[in-house]
């Protein structure tokens, strides 16, 4: 549960960052950045296991690249779920934002996280 939680709160983070950086990546609140999280965990759970094995063979072709494109999907239904708290202005904006957030995600997983649950 802790982990889960952390995750959600880096999460929060990584989107308000994402937020400041780019014109086209909107999010009102702090609070909207912990929903969204929420929401985005909750998508990424149920839906992005569907897409992915629907788009198996694009994503074994691609050697794994289509799956950005699978995160920009989740991203984009997560701002349509959230409406005007949280928004990306087109498809190539969420492609764009979801490098940047699975490359956050990674470097403070790997740099952060995962040493303070090691000690």
């Amino acid at each position: 549960m802790r982990q889960w939680l952390v995750s959600l709160l880096v999460s929060s983070i990584v989107l308000m960052v994402v937020a400041g950086f780019f014109e086209g990546f909107y999010i009102e609140s702090v609070w909207s950045a912990i929903l969204a999280s929420v929401i985005l965990a909750i998508v990424n759970v149920l839906i992005k296991p569907i897409l992915i094995l629907l788009t198996l063979p694009v994503t074994i072709l691609s050697l794994g690249l289509f799956l950005i494109v699978i995160n920009a999907i989740t991203l984009t239904m997560t701002a349509a779920l959230m409406g005007d708290a949280f928004q990306i202005d087109g498809f190539l904006m969420a492609i764009l934002a979801s490098i940047v957030i699975g490359v956050l995600n990674l470097l403070i997983d790997k740099i952060i996280v995962k040493p303070i649950s090691n000690s």
